[in-house]
């Protein structure tokens, strides 16, 4: 039977990862040498379960950073930045085939110079071949939708149906796009929900994720002093509709201890999370809830290797694990 179309999961095996590393011509140029530590630590951290492609300003430069390559891959582009995320394709798997959906990427809504970025698929696709990469006129970003591999897409309202992105069409349009491009069954929209620091006007990948077909991992604030209170017990309570109406089971992650650099509250997460071959790797913040993280992790996740990663350097430029890595199944 051929397999209908979908995007697919990101707790599905995977071909490799592909992350950005820093370069002094990106907005980690004040901390370059601290930046590019925690991204050696990351690679380093992924190719223990899988092969990872380092998109490098200067191939030679970044191989001297890793006494190590085995399991990595690299390719020259100079991009604008380093959110691997939001300017790389997406895998979607149709008759056994996977295609790459390159779609447009305007600076999360034209706030950030993305050009170079958005040129980047186009640049390295060689590195993807036999698969077809398409290019979409359509603005998205990976961070912006999660799926359940089975045809459930969530997103939130804030950031798809944001003027800056496809201001041409409307929520109506958008949903429909949303469906054809992914071959979804239902695309599930979150109207509440935000983190202080965040640049994607509320990416789902910094709030809600599935971590199989029918659990969603969420992060959820108990302190009713805290600017997040509102907002995430509405969103709770909406996911808590959803769950109702399509059968999810819900997993509560714990809000951060505020996190501040240069007198700003960054959006530290442990929803930013990543998935690769038979691990978890979670980002962990420095904060007395990162411990309590971790051990739902890995009562969630028993058959995984639960390993925590340091990005408390990350958040200073308002993203996190998930955001600067792009997972791949060809």
């Amino acid at each position: 039977m051929k397999e209908k179309k979908r995007l697919i999961a990101e707790f599905e095996e995977q071909s490799f990862t592909q992350i950005i590393f820093p370069h002094a011509d990106t907005d980690w140029a004040d901390y370059l040498e601290e930046a590019q530590n925690i991204f050696v630590n990351i690679i380093n951290a992924i190719k223990k379960y899988q092969k990872c492609l380092v998109v490098a300003y200067d191939t030679d430069a970044v191989q001297k950073h890793f006494s190590d390559t085995s399991n990595l891959e690299f390719v020259e582009y100079i991009t604008d930045d380093t959110w691997a995320r939001d300017c790389s394709a997406l895998c979607v798997k149709e008759a056994d085939a996977t295609t790459l959906l390159d779609f447009t990427f305007n600076g999360w809504g034209n706030k950030f110079d993305a050009k170079k970025d958005n040129l980047m698929t186009q640049n390295i696709a060689h590195k993807y071949l036999p698969c077809k990469v398409e290019k979409i006129d359509f603005v998205l970003e990976g961070g912006a939708v999660e799926s359940n591999g089975a045809g459930t897409i969530l997103t939130t309202a804030a950031c798809m149906h944001n003027k800056s992105r496809n201001p041409q069409f409307t929520p109506k349009e958008i949903t429909k796009k949303l469906q054809e491009f992914f071959g979804a069954e239902q695309i599930l929209y979150l109207h509440h929900g935000y983190l202080a620091g965040d640049d994607t006007d509320s990416h789902i990948d910094t709030l809600v994720r599935f971590i199989d077909e029918n659990t969603i991992m969420y992060v959820t604030c108990k302190d009713t002093n805290d600017e997040h209170y509102k907002a995430l017990k509405r969103m709770e309570e909406e996911l808590q509709m959803l769950a109702k109406a399509y059968n999810f089971r819900l997993i509560a992650l714990p809000m951060c201890d505020a996190v501040y650099f240069e007198g700003e509250r960054l959006p530290a997460t442990y929803a930013n999370f990543l998935f690769v071959n038979s691990a978890v790797l979670v980002p962990v913040y420095g904060v007395t809830q990162d411990q309590e993280a971790l051990k739902i992790f890995k009562q969630a996740f028993p058959h995984r290797e639960i390993v925590a990663v340091d990005c408390s350097v990350l958040i200073r430029q308002h993203g996190s694990l998930h955001c600067v890595t792009m997972n791949f199944s060809l």
